[in-house]
């Protein structure tokens, strides 16, 4: 039996089971299934506390595997720490923790997401679109612009819990867990991932609670974590008991609620406190907002002050405009903060391989602007791709003159020229487009 047929049994004993916990899974995790999980990792990821990359964990793969699968299955497989990494939040003073396991921890943790995924996604309702196996960002634009545009909704909540991935609750998670998965292997291990540690300046550090980004294993608990504590309220308590229609949607731990009636906003936001307060989880008092985002009349003006509010989710800017056949839609443009966020990057990486081939460059440049119109070519958001490109031109062409203080400088005549006939760069692209036709 191979993976994919394994993961289809798990699905169908998961769907016969619904009430029930599963109480036996670890016996599918075997060589071939771990040697799956193996090659399914990215390949030039950073290293763990141990050093050893992916391909070097590869050179002896066969009694690797081996060894890996009979300590997990003994209890006797000891979780080293990760190693942890401060990188800064864009736009922000504070810092996002990372955490980098070695190239083993990864395998099996990818053999037991494997494992779990195909029992939750029974369970992980329709709007949770994060880090989830066939759900996908552009998906979850979609659902949001049906949402609103659906449901005559007037008011959102850009919800935002202060420092999630830092403060869920060990205990807690283990008895979420418990509803669904009492397999003792299983559960056993996620048990010494959250006691592994972080390993920071030469030093180990212990908690009981949060789960460090960039472990692979981590999304997965999050979801759990958050499907108890935010969807399955929402869904089966809050919706039901409004009298005017709503909509939400979240990805990881970005969530939008939106509310045709302000007065509902209002309870829902203050009942939300109390509800994540009883899981350890906190609102960021300053990043959480109520939002007036009601359809504009005709006679809404920028200058009157009246004008809705805008809201940003997965890196676009939501506000209210006017369609081409003079109808209020809700339009999507990149927001400030990435925009400014990738320009810098830009920026960063034309100076610093501003000594490459002039080729080199541009065949890297066009890599990069084709990845960047693939997300953010959305229906609506030209104008912001045709600056980005331009600003993007500009760049290159600032670091292009420096490469020497001796010699003939380009104009923008001469690189128009260039650009033209010799290195030109791809226009800007909607890649996703409403318009194009749906399979």
């Amino acid at each position: 039996m191979n993976v994919y047929t394994k993961r289809q049994r798990i699905a169908e004993i998961a769907k016969r089971h619904r009430e029930e916990p599963i109480t036996v899974l670890h016996h599918y995790i075997d060589e071939a299934w771990l040697t799956v999980a193996y090659y399914s990792l990215p390949k030039d990821k950073a290293t763990g506390v141990d050093n050893q990359s992916w391909l070097e964990y590869g050179e002896n793969l066969e009694e690797n595997i081996k060894s890996l699968l009979n300590r997990a299955k003994s209890g006797s497989y000891k979780a080293p720490p990760v190693r942890g990494v401060d990188i800064p939040k864009p736009g922000s003073k504070e810092k996002r923790k990372l955490g980098i396991p070695t190239t083993e921890d990864k395998v099996l943790q990818k053999a037991v997401l494997m494992l779990l995924e195909p029992s939750y996604e029974l369970e992980f309702l329709e709007f949770s679109f994060g880090f989830r196996r066939g759900k996908s960002q552009h998906q979850g634009l979609e659902y949001l612009w049906k949402g609103i545009m659906d449901n005559n909704i007037q008011w959102v909540i850009d919800l935002d819990i202060r420092k999630f991935f830092d403060t869920v609750k060990h205990e807690i998670l283990r008895q979420l867990l418990r509803i669904r998965v009492r397999d003792g292997v299983i559960t056993r291990l996620i048990g010494k991932w959250l006691k592994a540690g972080v390993l920071e300046k030469g030093s180990i550090s212990y908690s009981d609670e949060g789960t460090p980004q960039g472990v692979v294993i981590s999304p997965m608990l999050s979801n759990i974590y958050l499907h108890e504590a935010l969807d399955k309220w929402y869904a089966e308590e809050v919706k039901p008991k409004l009298k005017g229609r709503s909509t939400i949607i979240r990805y990881a731990d970005d969530v939008i609620m939106g509310f045709e009636s302000k007065e509902e906003a209002e309870r829902v936001l203050e009942a939300l406190k109390y509800r994540l307060e009883g899981f350890g989880l906190e609102l960021h008092p300053e990043k959480t907002r109520l939002i007036n985002f009601g359809k504009p009349k005709e006679e809404v003006s920028r200058r009157n002050g009246t004008r809705p509010g805008t809201f940003d989710f997965l890196g676009f800017t939501h506000f209210w405009a006017k369609s081409y056949k003079g109808n209020w839609i809700v339009r999507r443009k990149t927001s400030r903060k990435k925009y400014k966020e990738k320009l810098k990057k830009m920026n960063e990486w034309c100076r610093k391989y501003r000594h490459f081939p002039l080729w080199w460059q541009h065949r890297k440049l066009c890599q990069k602007l084709k990845g960047h119109y693939a997300y953010y070519g959305i229906t609506g958001n030209i104008i912001s791709l045709q600056e980005y490109l331009r600003e993007v031109t500009r760049i290159w062409k600032k670091w292009l003159n420096r490469r020497s203080w001796r010699g003939d400088k380009l104009n923008w005549d001469k690189f128009r020229v260039l650009l033209k006939e010799h290195i030109p760069l791809p226009p800007a692209k909607i890649v996703h487009s409403i318009y194009a036709a749906k399979p």
